[in-house]
């Protein structure tokens, strides 16, 4: 039996390098990020300091925390950290 994993295709990604604000602990804590990219179910942002991350957040592209998305962390390699959105 092939053991070969299905992999299904990733949405299309937008280039963006836009400023945006993550936002967790319930709005209390905030960081400054740059979203690199976006799809209709994730995004990859860029954080000075990634190791404050908690496994969920939300990112949003004003400092209000009551706007953006809900956001899990997905993979993390340097300053890039890979999201998945959630509800």
């Amino acid at each position: 039996m092939d053991a070969e994993i299905e992999r299904k295709p990733r949405d299309p990604r937008k280039s963006l390098r836009h400023s945006g604000w993550i936002t967790f602990e319930g709005g209390f804590a905030t960081r400054q990020c740059i979203v690199e990219d976006l799809s209709a179910t994730g995004a990859k942002v860029i954080i000075d300091d990634p190791t404050v991350l908690p496994a969920s957040f939300r990112v949003a592209f004003a400092r209000d925390a009551r706007t953006g998305r809900n956001c899990e962390v997905v993979w993390r390699r340097g300053k890039s950290v890979g999201v998945k959105f959630v509800r």
